[in-house]
């Protein structure tokens, strides 16, 4: 079995689900997308280049993705803290996930790298 999956497999539900289906509507975002870890964390990366992760919020317990060029966005959803480059969207583990929101973010993240905004 493959790293990634065992981070996956050594979850707690509901956190278990939430991250399996984020990996799923991200993945099928893009054929060049793939999903790896680093840091302990699973990363998904764009031809290779690291573009968000999947953790869980140290002081809040739900769960995120962190968008690498999240400086780049202004969706009210996302979550700046106290990063200088990453933006994070967080998810309550009582509540079905915004695909749509979860969608568009993937999306305008990949298209900073295919529009070469992000170099690859």
């Amino acid at each position: 079995m493959k790293k990634p999956d065992d981070f996956y497999l050594n979850q707690e539900e509901p956190v278990k689900g939430i991250f399996l289906a984020l990996k799923e509507i991200i993945l099928k975002q893009d054929e060049n997308i793939t999903n790896t870890l680093k840091y302990g964390m699973p990363f998904f990366c764009y031809k290779r280049k690291m573009f968000c992760y999947l953790w869980i919020h140290k002081k809040l317990k739900k769960p995120y993705i962190g968008i690498v060029e999240g400086k780049h966005f202004d969706e009210p959803f996302l979550i700046q803290e106290k990063r200088s480059r990453m933006k994070i969207m967080m998810f309550d583990v009582n509540e079905d996930l915004p695909l749509e929101e979860i969608e568009i973010v993937i999306q305008k993240a990949v298209n900073l790298y295919k529009l070469g905004i992000i170099k690859v």
